[in-house]
C-alpha cells in the first residue's frame, strides 16, 4: 500500500486504491472470468491443485495472525497463512491461481491444540502396549469421518470452485501434498466428487491384497520397501549413477477405507548403495503409474505462483491488518500472477527470455514516456514516438539487449 502512491502519481488515485482494499470483492469469480477469457484452452486437461502459503508478520493486529509452520524456517513462526486452489494444465504445465482464502484458527482450535500438547507432556511413560486389536473393540465405518476445521474449509473451497467452473472444465483430480496423505483428506475429497492424488509417509504400513483361499481374510503380506516383488516393477532407468525403479500396486492400509493405487519410486546410488523412496497414491485405481507420478509432480507448479506473488506482487509486503484488506491484498497479489503471465506471452514474442522484471521495466518505461510527452509543447511525429517508446522501454530490462519491444 505504501508503494502505490509512487506509481499512481496522484493522491486521489491512492485514496481510490485505499477504498478498493476495504471493499469486499468476489475474487473467485474475478479469477475465473479472467482465466476463461484469457487463458482457457478447451483442448487441455486440468488438475485442481491446493497448497498453503505462510507469510511472516510482525506486530499483533493483523487479522488471523498466529504461529504457523514455515518450511523456510523449519519451525512455527508469527505469521498469516493462506490456502490457494489452482488449475494446472497437464500439457502446458502451468498453474493458474483460482481461489485464495486465509486460514484463521478459532480460539477453540487454539485451546484444543494447547491442551493436546500439555496432555502429551503430562502423560506418564509406560511400557508399550501389546500389538493387536484392543479387546471389545468393534469395526468402524472408515468412510464416516469427522473432518478437521482445515479440511472443512478446503472442502468448502473445492465445492465453491467446482460450482464456478460449472462443468466448463471437467476436473477429476485434486492434488495435495503429503500433509493430506490420510483417510480424512481422502474422504473429504471423495465427498466433493473428485479423486485425491497425494503422498504417504515413507514408512506407511501398506499391505498387498490377499489372494489365498481364506474367504474372510483381507490383508496379505506387509510391504518391505527394501524388497518389493519384481512383479510390481513398471519401469527401471539409470541416469548419472542413480538407478530409479518405479513400482505400482493396488494396496491396502488399515487406516484407509478403500484400496489405494500406490506408486513407489525407489532411487539407489549405484556407487554408495544408498537408497531412498517416496510413496505416492491415488484413490483412482485406474490411473497408470506414469500418470500418478506426472500429476503429483505438477503440484509443484503452485509453488511458483507463491514465489512470484511474494517476490514481485506484494504477498509478503502488504501492511493491511483488517480482514477484508488482508483478503484483498492476498488475492490481488495472486491475481497479478495470472495477469503478468498473459502480458509476458505478448512480450516474449519479441524477447523469448523475458521475465517479470523485464515486464515491469517495459511498462515503467512506457509510463515515463507517456508522462514526458504530455509536457512537450508539440507532439512529435508518430515514427519518432515509436522509436522513443522502443528505446526507453529497454532501459532497466535484463533480457532486452537482443529484443525490440513493441510500442504501446
Amino acid at each position: 500500500m505504501m508503494g502505490i502512491s509512487r506509481w499512481t502519481g496522484k493522491g486521489g488515485s491512492y485514496r481510490t486504491v485505499q477504498r478498493l482494499f476495504q471493499t469486499v470483492i468476489p475474487w473467485p469469480l474475478v479469477f475465473w472470468l479472467f482465466f476463461r477469457e484469457q487463458s482457457l484452452d478447451q483442448n487441455e486437461t486440468y488438475l485442481l491443485v491446493g497448497d498453503e502459503s505462510v507469510v511472516a508478520k510482525s506486530g499483533k493486529h493483523t487479522h488471523g495472525l498466529d504461529r504457523f509452520y514455515a518450511g523456510l524456517y523449519g519451525k512455527p513462526i508469527p505469521s498469516v497463512s493462506f490456502f490457494s486452489l489452482s488449475l494446472v494444465g497437464i500439457q502446458e504445465r502451468h498453474s493458474y491461481p483460482m481461489m485464495v482464502e486465509q486460514i484463521v484458527r478459532t480460539e477453540a482450535e487454539k485451546a484444543a491444540v494447547k491442551a493436546k500438547k500439555q496432555a502429551k507432556k503430562a502423560r506418564p511413560k509406560t511400557k508399550k502396549e501389546k500389538p493387536g486389536r484392543p479387546k471389545g473393540s468393534k469395526n468402524k465405518d472408515k468412510t464416516q469421518v469427522e473432518l478437521t476445521p482445515e479440511l472443512e474449509q478446503i472442502k468448502a473451497m473445492v465445492t465453491k470452485q467446482l460450482a464456478i467452473i460449472n462443468e466448463e472444465i471437467p476436473v477429476k483430480y485434486l492434488v495435495l501434498d503429503g500433509h493430506f496423505g490420510n483417510n480424512k483428506a481422502l474422504q473429504m475429497t471423495r465427498q466433493t466428487g473428485l479423486h485425491l492424488i497425494s503422498k504417504l509417509r515413507h514408512d506407511a504400513a501398506l499391505y498387498f491384497r490377499y489372494g489365498g483361499s481364506q474367504k474372510r481374510r483381507k490383508y496379505g503380506d506387509k510391504i518391505d520397501y527394501t524388497n518389493i516383488p519384481d512383479q510390481y516393477l513398471k519401469e527401471s532407468t539409470v541416469a548419472e549413477g542413480i538407478l530409479t525403479k518405479t513400482y505400482q500396486a493396488i494396496m491396502l492400509h488399515k487406516a484407509f477405507a478403500h484400496p489405494l493405487n500406490v506408486v513407489i519410486i525407489v532411487k539407489i546410488n549405484l556407487k554408495t548403495g544408498k537408497r531412498a523412496h517416496v510413496v505416492l497414491f491415488s484413490s483412482d485405481l485406474d490411473l497408470t503409474y506414469d500418470q500418478v507420478v506426472q500429476f503429483y509432480a505438477l503440484r509443484f507448479q503452485i509453488e511458483f505462483n507463491f514465489r512470484d506473488a511474494k517476490q514481485h506482487w506484494g504477498l509478503e509486503d502488504f501492511m493491511n491488518i483488517s480482514e477484508t484488506a488482508v483478503t484483498n491484498a492476498a488475492n490481488l497479489s495472486l491475481f497479478m500472477v495470472n495477469l503478468s503471465h498473459v502480458l509476458l506471452q505478448a512480450l516474449r514474442q519479441d524477447s523469448p527470455a523475458a521475465g517479470v522484471l523485464d515486464l515491469k521495466a517495459h511498462y515503467r518505461g512506457h509510463k515515463y514516456v507517456t508522462e514526458t510527452l504530455k509536457l512537450l509543447p508539440e507532439k512529435p511525429e508518430p515514427i519518432l514516438i515509436h522509436r522513443i517508446f522502443t528505446t526507453i522501454a529497454r532501459i532497466g530490462r535484463i533480457h532486452g539487449d537482443n529484443s525490440r519491444p513493441r510500442a504501446a
